[in-house]
């Protein structure tokens, strides 16, 4: 990813968002830019309008944490949007000849405990998933209630892939536009922590060439972080699944995380996890038999 790129398009899309109002700043003439302009940033976060240009035009580098604070305020981002901007100025004093060039890169692989820990959620799904959005690891009623996605072989069993680019993702997703927004949010997350992420960068360029959808959230610049709520689907064996869930980030990598879903208790969805997992032991391969005792 082209890190200058990302600053001029991130920091331009914020500014246009904060209306003169919003910063507590008087209206006066006609004005031809949408949200406030680069002297008002500049003076709301107490830096030159030179200064600021300069930012605003791709170049963090050398730029400290506490004029970086307090470009965050004056443009009003929220917690994920100053980590957002915080990485791209790493990402611009790291530079490309210290960033990590994997030729093949190899993804991780999940750890014995990690895996024995979800084949123990035998009633909850479990997934352990990248920053890519690739499913690494699923427990047999992970793997029943993403059916759709293990189906597309297409998708390579990456969810971002799924649901930009099959045609039931849109019918799997109850809340669609929102999954896809907040997926494309972490992308652009992703992509300011490791710039240099080959595989990464291949994903967005794939998605954005195939997908209209991808494209048009992505230009958006909007930013996004897991962390917990409510997905509802539409499975095809067991109907509508209202489901809760947490991601819980692995201390030794921390661009692995495992997903967990959950019912509430005496509810529909409940009800219907009970009948995934029916449905999965009816559906999975036999075991093979030992022909030669």
């Amino acid at each position: 990813m082209d890190n200058r790129s990302e600053v001029r398009a991130f920091l331009s899309s914020r500014r246009a968002k904060i209306t003169p109002q919003q910063a507590g700043l008087p209206m006066y003439g006609s004005r031809r830019v949408a949200g406030l302009r680069r002297s008002e940033v500049a003076m709301l976060a107490g830096v030159s309008i030179e200064y600021y240009t300069r930012m605003e035009r791709g170049s963090l580098s050398g730029v400290s944490e506490a004029v970086l604070d307090a470009l965050g305020t004056a443009l009003r981002l929220n917690g994920t949007e100053r980590s957002h901007l915080h990485d791209l100025a790493r990402a611009a004093n790291t530079g490309p000849a210290r960033a990590r060039r994997s030729a093949a890169p190899v993804r991780p692989a999940v750890r014995a405990g990690v895996e024995r820990m979800l084949e123990a959620m035998a009633t909850l799904p479990a997934f352990v998933t990248n920053h890519r959005f690739d499913i690494l690891l699923a427990n047999p009623l992970g793997r029943a209630l993403y059916a759709p996605v293990y189906e597309d072989a297409a998708c390579g069993g990456n969810t971002a892939r799924f649901c930009f680019l099959s045609p039931a993702a849109r019918q799997f997703y109850v809340d669609w536009e929102q999954i896809a927004q907040t997926a494309v949010g972490a992308l652009r997350v992703a992509a300011a922590k490791d710039p240099y992420d080959r595989e990464l960068s291949n994903l967005i360029g794939e998605l954005s060439t195939r997908s209209d959808a991808f494209r048009m959230l992505w230009g958006a610049h909007d930013v996004h972080v897991f962390r917990d709520g409510t997905k509802r689907f539409r499975h095809p064996a067991v109907g509508r699944l209202d489901l809760d869930h947490e991601t819980l980030f692995l201390a030794a990598d921390e661009q692995i995380a495992v997903a967990v879903y959950s019912a509430v208790p005496a509810s529909t969805a409940e009800d219907g996890l009970k009948l995934l997992a029916s449905w999965a032991a009816t559906t999975a391969e036999p075991a093979s038999v030992d022909t030669d005792s």
